[in-house]
């Protein structure tokens, strides 16, 4: 009987989840103030781990430095000793110790001490998008002139009180490095003051597929292969959903699916995917790819 029992212990062994990293993920996310900001001004992060089943305590970090913090919420003071790369972690007690999520990926402060910042909100941009961006100058005074500059050459000037610069229709040959100058009137003198650097890169929405063939799988039959198509969806949320077509000899596969793979025959021949979204009026496709035996 003892025996038997001991057995059933075992059996149940590999269910449990053991003192690790699980696949939960948290975010971490910039919810008063923006990116880059003045010293002086506060910016606050939350740590937002979408699992309503437990409770979490947080750790936070900044670089590789474990900060002594452990709220939800993280707030900065705006000192120039806040710049840097964040990121937060959720941690949970369990029967058999204590449960991490997976760290979020990171979100970059930058504390300027100048007169001028360029903030972009919506980076990293889309192509086809309007980038919006605002030179702030420090204390608000009326400036008469604000002009943006990319990698050292013009693109934009504007006179009066509006801060707002904006690219539409981006490219990928809008990305660069940006800074506006920003002129103001005081006392009947004029100043100008620019900004330090804004990286600017701009992602397509869509990138082009490639194709993968994996024809040695143990768990396929032998009569079988398996077709993944590999690609970036960049596209904000809440993002539309994509249609997956694969063609063999330039003869579509069946139908199209919500899947990024496709389980088919295996045999010779010239394979290609095809990735759809609908909504955006997007199509791209990979380049073909020989199969033989």
């Amino acid at each position: 009987m003892m025996g038997s029992i001991f057995i059933l212990v075992l059996s149940m062994l590999p269910s449990l989840v053991f003192p690790d990293e699980t696949s939960c993920a948290a975010i971490a996310e910039l919810v008063m103030g923006y990116s880059r900001v003045f010293s002086g001004e506060q910016v606050q992060l939350r740590c937002a781990i979408h699992d309503k089943k437990s409770t979490w305590d947080y750790l936070w970090f900044k670089g590789s430095e474990h900060l002594q913090h452990h709220t939800e919420v993280l707030t900065l003071k705006g000192s120039l000793s806040d710049s840097g790369l964040f990121r937060c972690q959720g941690v949970r007690n369990s029967a058999v110790g204590n449960i991490y999520t997976l760290k979020s990926p990171p979100v970059e402060i930058n504390v300027d001490g100048g007169w001028a910042i360029l903030q972009a909100p919506g980076l990293p941009g889309l192509v086809g998008e309007t980038l919006n961006m605002t030179c702030r100058l420090r204390g608000r005074p009326r400036h008469h002139e604000v002009i943006l500059y990319k990698d050292g050459v013009e693109v934009v000037r504007q006179r009066g009180l509006n801060p707002q610069l904006s690219l539409p229709d981006l490219s990928r040959e809008d990305e660069g490095l940006y800074t506006c100058r920003v002129s103001w009137d005081t006392f009947r003198q004029t100043y100008s003051v620019i900004s330090n650097d804004l990286p600017v890169n701009v992602s397509e929405v869509l990138t082009q597929p490639v194709l993968e063939i994996s024809p040695d799988n143990s768990l396929l039959p032998l009569n079988l292969m398996k077709l993944i198509c590999h690609l970036q969806y960049n596209a904000r949320a809440p993002a539309p959903p994509l249609n997956y077509y694969f063609y063999k000899d330039n003869r579509r596969l069946g139908l199209s699916t919500s899947e990024n793979y496709n389980l088919v025959k295996r045999t010779p021949g010239l394979y290609s995917c095809k990735v759809k979204v609908p909504t955006l009026g997007l199509s791209k496709s990979s380049e073909a790819e020989q199969f033989e035996e």
